[in-house]
């Protein structure tokens, strides 16, 4: 009988590591995607292809760690765009990304968790930027 709740309390520990390890990845992988973005993002010319390199490097990221997401969201703040060259500017990418913990099956966790970063690059201030 002792046995069974040791085995019993060892697996709910091995559960809640496999969910917290997960959740942590999760977050490191969101918050290198967001980086990576808002890099990419900076180096554009005008904030059309700001958003695009934007969206296709946070996702290229995402995949790259082999982090699988219920559902991947980037929105890009290219407001600095708008600014006139010689004035300092900025943009910035918000990654979020639904992360499944269902087939973790430990009750009393949600059948995912929403992971969400941000990160912010400078423009050159001497470069030509359109919107």
């Amino acid at each position: 009988m002792e046995a069974i709740l040791a085995i019993a309390a060892i697996v709910l520990v091995l559960l809640l590591s496999v969910a917290a390890g997960r959740i942590t990845v999760a977050g490191a992988a969101v918050e290198a995607a967001a980086r990576d973005a808002a890099r990419q993002a900076s180096i554009a010319r005008t904030a059309a292809a700001a958003k695009s390199n934007a969206e296709a490097s946070a996702r290229a990221s995402i995949a790259d760690q082999s982090l699988s997401c219920t559902a991947v969201e980037v929105t890009v703040n290219t407001k600095g765009f708008s600014r006139p060259v010689g004035e300092p500017a900025d943009v910035s990418a918000t990654v979020s990304c639904s992360v499944p913990l269902t087939d973790v099956a430990f009750p009393g966790l949600p059948g995912s968790i929403e992971r969400r970063a941000t990160f912010t690059s400078p423009l050159d201030p001497y470069r030509s930027r359109g919107t």
